[in-house]
């Protein structure tokens, strides 16, 4: 599998919005798409216009196979960018 970032712009009003559509996201994962998509960790953004964004990090076989996922879940999947390598300064601060 490569890994991969998706950035979600502004795709949530609140936290409670992003938690319903982050427990959709993993159920569908890990039952419905275990051989073609893993969900590794996502960093929530503050956007400027208030709403919630995020950037995550999956390994996937294909930039499709995170594309049906995120049609599957009913979120934004479209800013997919492959990552070349993972260069760690500092773990993330807890």
């Amino acid at each position: 599998m490569q890994l991969y970032m998706i950035r979600r712009p502004s795709a949530w009003a609140n936290q409670a919005e992003l938690e319903k559509t982050a427990g959709i996201s993993a159920r569908i994962g890990n039952e419905d798409m275990p051989d073609k998509v893993r969900w590794i960790r996502s960093y929530v953004l503050n956007e400027h216009d208030g709403r919630l964004g995020t950037c995550c990090i999956y390994e996937a076989v294909d930039e499709e196979a995170l594309r049906e996922h995120a049609r599957s879940v009913g979120m934004p999947g479209d800013d997919i960018i492959p990552i070349g390598a993972t260069v760690v300064v500092r773990p993330d601060p807890g």
